[in-house]
Parts: C-alpha cells; sequence; structure tokens
C-alpha cells in the first residue's frame, strides 16, 4: 500500500502525518483516565504525549498516578527503536486483570529519558480510556497504543495494509 493522503484537521484538530519522526514527547495538563472493572486505575494531569508520524498520540502517564498494587510487572519485553527495551505491566482493577495491558521503559535511551517513571497504556486492552472526559478509541491492528480521540486525523498507521507506511 502506498503512503496515504492525509486528512485535513479541522479547527482544534492535529494531523498525524504533521507528528515527526523520530517522535516528539509532550507534556500536557489535559486529564488522563484509566479504568479498568469499573474504577478508576489512573488519574493525572502530568502526563506526556509522544508523537510520532502517522500514530494517534501515546499518553505516557507518572507511574504514580496509578492506584497502589494495579501495576503487576510481567515477563517478556519488546524493543523500540526509538525508545529502548520496554517491559510490561498487567493492570488489576475493580476484580479484572488486563494482561500486558500496559508498559514503561525501566532504562529508555537518553533521548527518551523524560518517559522514566511513566508508563503508557493499551486502550484496548482496559475497560476505558479518557481525555478531557472524552473516551478514547484505541489504534487499529492491536499492536500499537496509540489514543484516538476527536483531537486527531488520520489515516492512522495500524489499519490492514499500512505495516510499510
Amino acid at each position: 500500500m502506498s503512503r496515504p493522503v492525509p486528512l485535513t484537521p479541522g479547527p482544534g484538530q492535529e494531523s498525524v502525518w504533521d507528528y515527526p519522526r523520530p517522535p516528539a514527547v509532550e507534556p500536557t495538563g489535559e486529564l488522563v483516565e484509566v479504568v479498568l472493572g469499573g474504577e478508576v486505575v489512573a488519574s493525572t494531569r502530568s502526563a506526556l504525549r509522544l508523537l510520532e508520524t502517522s500514530h494517534p498520540p501515546t499518553y505516557y502517564l507518572p507511574r504514580d498516578a496509578f492506584a497502589h498494587g494495579s501495576l503487576v510487572p510481567v515477563e517478556g519485553h519488546t524493543r523500540c527503536e526509538w525508545k529502548g527495551q520496554a517491559s510490561y505491566f498487567d493492570v488489576v482493577r475493580g476484580g479484572r486483570r488486563a494482561a500486558r495491558a500496559a508498559w514503561h521503559y525501566p532504562d529508555p535511551v537518553p533521548a527518551y529519558a523524560v518517559l522514566l517513571g511513566h508508563v503508557a497504556v493499551m486502550p484496548g486492552l482496559v475497560d476505558e480510556c479518557r481525555v478531557d472526559g472524552e473516551r478514547v478509541r484505541p489504534q487499529e491492528g492491536g499492536f500499537y497504543g496509540g489514543w484516538v480521540t476527536d483531537r486527531v486525523v488520520g489515516p492512522f498507521k495500524g489499519i490492514p495494509g499500512s505495516w510499510g507506511w
């Protein structure tokens, strides 16, 4: 599949095709929440948005924004070409366990040191993620952890045929 035609953003929107590569990280004061088992697992106004070409933002929340005991380390790692080696957590709350639904970079590469102490959540694996009260839609494809809101327009990597974008 060839590179898609970016949608034109409307007022107050961003095109993910204007995001940089390698990705940028920016702080946000938006209220970012994660819900599992009908309970709020995490809530913060001190999240970071990771912005990468063709991807909806991935939100990284400070680890202390998560309820005590809700992040359970699990085996296995993946490697990001930009950020380094990721380690995973099961997220536990409200009698539910979302397997490998969260990840972090315990030793990020120097360019992404700001991610140290922050945890990202895969929105499709928990009950709900919200940004300023808006329910997040998971990035398609099941591999990437982007948070789709009305603030961003695509098309987004992850849809069938987008692997080579």
